[in-house]
């Protein structure tokens, strides 16, 4: 797709559950990746201090020297922090413990919630012609998850297949109408996609109908399956894509990229 017309700036998506083990990181992942396969050029900012995107993408903490914590927090060069993965066209902003304090340094900043913001917006982020940056967001609703809000365009919320995920959401989607409200009136929920889905579970189609039923259009078509090969992709620092391209996985979350896209387009039009 490399004839397509590009915009004039990159599409920023928050991908944001403050549920641990839903499939953040590895949605975050695997969809940078199955966005790079369709010609895009990708920036993954982990803002998570786990720094399971980082160690994902094959990035090891000692080659980690700058990182979110000084992009948000220091006026540094962005080839300084941005990498370059194994994965053709995706790069990383990557991230380590250090930026579990950042949440106490962040408080008494006047400018707390805009720090990733304005960090996005500098000029020499152009000449690096991201198409989409997608924002791993730490599983809390902290000053680090209300920056990513801030910066975003939109909200991707990834939703595991299992009892009591619908009640949890009710709190993210506060957050977000309060992001919306008050500093970015622009943010809308770019989607709800489900994860960790079993078709022969009969939970899993149960939450897949409850999303369905009360949250209409937001919800993906696209679901992602409960699938080894996706489990095991991590502990090779790779995308399931490049892990295993044929495997189930590779296959959704491919399907997942087509359908965002798709929807930004018409967006647009």
């Amino acid at each position: 797709m490399t004839d397509r017309q590009r915009s004039d700036e990159p599409k920023i998506i928050a991908v944001a559950n403050q549920k641990g083990g839903v499939g953040k990181t590895t949605t975050t992942i695997n969809l940078g990746a199955a966005l790079c396969e369709l010609g895009y050029q990708v920036l993954i900012v982990d803002l998570d201090p786990q720094g399971n995107a980082s160690t994902g993408l094959g990035v090891e903490p000692e080659d980690r020297e700058y990182t979110t914590y000084e992009f948000m927090l220091e006026d540094l060069d962005l080839s300084d922090v941005i990498l370059e993965t194994t994965t053709r066209n995706l790069s990383l902003i990557p991230s380590t413990v250090d930026l579990s304090s950042a949440d106490i340094e962040l408080i008494s900043n006047e400018k707390r919630s805009y720090l990733l913001h304005d960090a996005m917006r500098q000029s020499q982020l152009a000449e690096y012609c991201f198409d989409y940056i997608l924002i791993d967001c730490p599983p809390s609703l902290n000053l680090l998850t209300v920056n990513a809000m801030v910066a975003a365009h939109s909200v991707l919320v990834p939703l595991q297949s299992e009892f009591f995920a619908l009640e949890g959401l009710s709190q993210l989607m506060m957050t977000i109408r309060e992001v919306r409200q008050t500093v970015n009136p622009k943010l809308r929920i770019e989607g709800i996609v489900l994860t960790m889905y079993d078709a022969r579970n009969n939970l899993s189609q149960q939450v897949e109908a409850d999303a369905r039923d009360n949250l209409g259009e937001l919800v993906f078509s696209s679901v992602i399956p409960r699938n080894v090969r996706v489990s095991e992709s991590p502990s090779y620092a790779m995308p399931v894509l490049s892990y295993d391209t044929s495997s189930k996985g590779s296959i959704a979350y491919r399907a997942l990229a087509r359908e965002l896209v798709q929807k930004n387009e018409t967006l647009a039009a």
